[in-house]
């Protein structure tokens, strides 16, 4: 039986312990060291981190960096529009709408039980601060108007991996395409100690965008475990004099890569494509759910 959780005034109380969903199991678990605070895992991986009483704490590491890129990428509190693929429990876009209050979000993920979920325990915003839409990211963002939006985060695992479709040359460029000029891909790339696939998604996302960042904890990049990589891709240079500085400032400093080093990183991974998974989704599966030392946060 699930144990009921800290109260959340005028909305249903989050209920701590597992609940059944569309792709699996969702469980919760509050954090002892803040009363309203939340863990979010779905089918025993660690997903989103909610506070109740200050959305925009941001608990993950990757989602601090991908935080500090677009705090980076736009004026301060200039209002952007974002679609995030791989919503889980809308972390992000609650961090977002705190230091951006008049922005403007999409949420997609393929379950509608989760996000039923989140919606009735964290109380999410509705329209126009937040859309939600259920279905396949990449049918989403296909579907998404060209040069529409600031900002697409793919945040999105099926397991431990990212969907091959969500990978690809090609989905790549239709991300390039819903971007307005000057807008910014960021992708969360959980990789093993070998680094194959994030070798690999530099290369595919540099062969799209003319400007890629990368950005991980120094011990990652140096293959020493398993973890995040944010990688951010734009058309227009992403380059800024204090992101640096303001990543290694973080509580987990990370370092940060400019677009020649992130393209040397690539030259040795193979460009991503559709309809050749095959080998390589069964190699990069390849102990995954525990290999490795370190924790692989996924999901918003």
């Amino acid at each position: 039986m699930s144990e009921t959780a800290g109260a959340a005034p005028g909305r249903p109380d989050p209920q701590l312990g597992p609940h059944p969903i569309d792709t699996g199991t969702a469980e919760l678990h509050r954090d002892l060291d803040r009363p309203n605070a939340y863990l979010l895992m779905i089918n025993g991986m660690e997903s989103s981190y909610i506070d109740l009483d200050d959305p925009t704490l941001l608990d993950f590491e990757y989602l601090r960096w991908m935080a500090a890129i677009i705090d980076h990428g736009f004026e301060p509190e200039d209002p952007i529009s974002a679609v995030h693929l791989g919503a889980a429990g809308c972390t992000l876009i609650r961090h977002l709408l705190g230091v951006r209050p008049s922005s403007r979000h999409i949420a997609v993920d393929v379950d509608a039980e989760l996000l039923h979920l989140v919606g009735r325990w964290f109380g999410l915003p509705g329209p126009p601060d937040l859309q939600v839409r259920i279905g396949d990211a990449r049918s989403v963002t296909a579907a998404l108007p060209e040069r529409s939006q600031d900002v697409i985060v793919r945040d999105v695992f099926a397991g431990p991996t990212t969907p091959w479709s969500m990978t690809t040359v090609e989905f790549t460029r239709l991300v390039q395409r819903t971007l307005r000029p000057g807008g910014i891909y960021l992708l969360n790339c959980a990789d093993t100690r070998d680094l194959q696939l994030a070798r690999a998604e530099a290369a595919t996302v540099g062969s799209v965008f003319g400007h890629v960042l990368l950005t991980a904890e120094p011990t990652m990049l140096k293959g020493r475990r398993r973890g995040n990589i944010v990688i951010a891709a734009s058309d227009s240079p992403l380059e800024s004099p204090d992101l640096a500085r303001a990543l290694l400032a973080g509580a987990v400093p990370a370092q940060l890569w400019r677009d020649e080093r992130v393209r040397d990183f690539g030259a040795a991974g193979e460009l991503l494509r559709d309809g050749s998974a095959g080998t390589w989704v069964r190699a990069a599966d390849e102990g995954r759910p525990g290999g490795g030392a370190g924790t692989v946060s996924l999901g918003g």
